[in-house]
């Protein structure tokens, strides 16, 4: 499966050079190299890698947020454009006078029929697509473009720098490796042509992948990227590997990171472990930042609300779903989207808005001894543990289910007394979580539940 040939090299990078070719060799053919299940390539063109370059310069010393009480400056002719070129808006007429008259969307929308999303502008022969499941239904095929792709690297080079890193490695070194762990995994190798063609991975550190298990932690070192990417159940398994290289940094991109797995993580790789909020709808949205209690936005171009249930937007301070207008996105430009992520909004000392309590999944009240408590009570009570991953469901007559993968029985008892404390001694009980792809992390059957 590892095997490819010069002509589809060509045709998934434009501009690969011997080095670019050395790096893609070095990493399908090393002895300890996993199962390659798939190809991907940057299919970047000539100019649009100096695009590229240009704008992770521009992220770099971009300005993030707007006005206290306005709007941000380009919201106004955002809108126009994608009432002028995108289907599903021009068939609502003419553009709203307000952001706030603007109907919601949301990832069911998107589901339904994502080409009315599409801008009229959108090169069809340049774009490509991805196919994401999330972790509440609603299959959903994304539509995006290779620029748009490479876009990524600018703000995650922008979190990173937040923590005092600059990435470096360029030709002939392995930039990042993407990591997962599960029974299906799309894995591949590529290069990133703005930075010189360093190598990047996508591997699954699923034991089948591999001819022996062993072979992940020679395979890591050997390729001794400067960034490591992953979820936190990748990153619990990367934590069993009796590995000597030492990535720069740590990005989690996916899924609730519990301090105490970060604090697991940093003290074992000697490194910052940065927790960004992304969607494969709009990209990074924001990195968390301790110093300002919450998640920093990363966009210069995207315009966030917070809303209530009817879809108006909450009083200042509380909590509500995040609402994304704007994006770098070209091929999905996104009006009044709806996440189904919670959160509230705040501003730091220095003017950046910040995601306050963010809680990547709809919000499930559950009924505790002292009355409904929010699902981010529950992430708190286990906070102190490091859990990668969890399931808890709330039965209709009240009795709690905790589920745990194996690796974390040995925490049980503790993670089952910290939860007792919120719903009452003997009310929880354990099982094992058995799926080792996403699942829903807080669930219930009580009425009511659903704040």
């Amino acid at each position: 499966m590892n095997g490819t040939n010069a002509v589809e090299d060509r045709e998934r990078f434009p501009t690969l050079t011997a080095a670019g070719r050395a790096m893609l060799a070095f990493m399908r053919e090393h002895p300890a190299a996993p199962v390659y299940r798939n190809h991907s390539g940057n299919k970047l063109l000539a100019h649009e890698v100096e695009e590229v370059r240009q704008f992770e310069r521009d992220i770099a010393t971009a300005a993030v947020g707007w006005p206290a009480d306005a709007k941000p400056a380009w919201l106004n002719e955002f809108i126009r454009t994608a009432f002028a070129s995108v289907p599903y808006y021009r068939q609502l007429g003419s553009p709203f006078r307000e952001l706030e008259e603007i109907p919601v969307v949301s990832r069911a929308d998107f589901a339904t029929d994502i080409a009315a999303f599409v801008p009229d502008s959108a090169d069809v022969a340049r774009m490509i697509n991805f196919r994401t499941t999330g972790t509440t239904g609603h299959p959903l095929l994304i539509a995006s473009h290779p620029v748009v792709a490479a876009r990524y690297l600018a703000f995650h080079k922008r979190a990173l720098r937040r923590f005092g890193v600059e990435l470096t490695h360029g030709q002939g070194q392995v930039g990042v490796v993407l990591l997962g762990y599960q029974q299906r995994c799309f894995t591949y190798v590529s290069v990133t042509p703005a930075m010189g063609e360093s190598g990047l991975a996508k591997i699954n550190l699923y034991p089948d992948e591999w001819r022996v298990p062993e072979d992940r932690a020679v395979y890591l070192d050997a390729l001794a990227p400067e960034v490591l990417a992953g979820d936190p159940i990748s990153f619990a398994e990367l934590l069993k590997l009796p590995l000597t290289m030492r990535p720069r940094a740590l990005l989690s991109v996916s899924m609730l990171l519990l301090p105490a797995l970060r604090a697991q993580l940093e003290q074992r790789f000697s490194c910052p472990v940065l927790d960004i909020y992304s969607l494969n709808e709009v990209g990074p949205v924001a990195v968390y930042d301790a110093r300002v209690g919450g998640h920093v936005l990363l966009q210069p171009q995207l315009y966030v609300e917070i809303l209530d249930p009817a879809g108006q937007p909450v009083a200042a301070g509380q909590r509500g779903e995040i609402t994304l207008t704007g994006g770098f996105n070209f091929c999905l430009p996104l009006l009044r989207y709806r996440t189904g992520d919670f959160a509230s909004m705040a501003v730091s000392g220095d003017g950046e808005p910040v995601l306050v309590g963010l809680s990547g999944r709809s919000p499930v009240r559950y009924c505790a001894l002292g009355g409904w408590i929010n699902n981010i009570d529950v992430t708190h009570a286990l906070q102190h543990l490091a859990i990668p991953h969890f399931r808890v469901h709330q039965h209709a007559d009240g009795s709690v289910v905790l589920r745990l993968t194996q690796a974390m029985t040995p925490l049980g008892e503790q993670a089952r007394a910290a939860l007792e404390h919120l719903f009452g001694p003997g009310a929880v009980t354990l099982e094992q979580l058995t799926a080792e792809d996403k699942t829903v992390q807080y669930t219930s059957d009580m009425e009511g539940a659903r704040a």
